[in-house]
């Protein structure tokens, strides 16, 4: 009898926090009032240059966020002035859940829930006025000789983890991930081949009916990359070469 109790009790929990998800993610696509999106940095691998830089971080390092969302909503006819409403956190001293290596589709359900109850967790004090979105960036010393780990974005919580370089150099760059990440959260998906990062045709192409083709003079911000050829892309140096593709804009209800 004890456990059918909590399992209808854990149930129950279930049906009301999908339901409140289910709300929240219909609320944070209907374009009428502004998304607020908190960015709280992390030093991800300790080190004194990742510290340095995250104690020069300001709120206007992001405002480019900000202004790509009010462009490209503009241009899809929405009328709001402020879409998206960028703020600054503290620094947060604890690292997300890890998803590990090869997690089957159970570890990567256990995973994401580990990882809204921790952001939910370690916003603490500071998340006395609710946001809609978090997202925690990592920040590690630039040293391109080595890839950093994948960024991901989760619809179910609006949280978000990305990985960035600590530098000011890669300030607009960092800002590409941040806002791919952040729409992810409204529930856009990717548009490259995860396998060799390509943007796919059409989607995931800014100009895809560009004559000719390549090179292409834009992102679409879910493809990701810059298509200079069928065998080569790179990313955007900033939000100003990117775009808000058609299929994205249908996925967030911009269109």
């Amino acid at each position: 009898m004890f456990k059918k109790i909590r399992i209808l009790i854990l149930l129950l929990i279930l049906f009301f926090v999908s339901v409140s998800t289910l709300l929240t993610q219909a609320r944070s696509t209907d374009w009428n009032d502004s998304l607020y999106v908190k960015v709280y940095p992390i030093n991800a691998d300790g080190s004194e240059a990742s510290e340095k830089y995250i104690e020069r971080l300001e709120l206007d390092d992001f405002k480019a966020i900000e202004e790509f969302v009010a462009r490209e909503a503009s241009r899809y006819g929405k009328t709001i002035k402020d879409p998206v409403r960028m703020e600054l956190g503290e620094t947060v001293n604890e690292q997300p859940p890890a998803i590990g290596e090869s997690p089957n589709v159970l570890g990567i359900m256990w995973w994401s829930l580990k990882l809204r109850m921790w952001a939910s967790d370690v916003g603490g004090e500071q998340d006395r006025i609710d946001q809609d979105v978090r997202i925690f960036v990592r920040y590690h010393e630039p040293q391109h000789e080595f890839a950093l780990e994948n960024s991901v974005g989760l619809q179910k919580g609006m949280v978000g983890v990305v990985n960035a370089f600590a530098s000011r150099h890669d300030a607009e760059t960092n800002n590409v991930v941040i806002a791919h990440e952040f729409l992810h959260t409204l529930g856009a998906t990717d548009k490259y081949d995860p396998v060799n990062g390509l943007p796919h045709f059409p989607l995931g192409y800014a100009e895809p009916d560009r004559s000719p083709l390549y090179p292409q003079r834009r992102a679409e911000i879910m493809g990701g990359r810059i298509a200079v050829s069928d065998r080569e892309a790179y990313i955007p140096p900033s939000l100003k070469h990117v775009i808000i593709g058609a299929a994205t804009a249908s996925e967030i209800r911009l269109q």
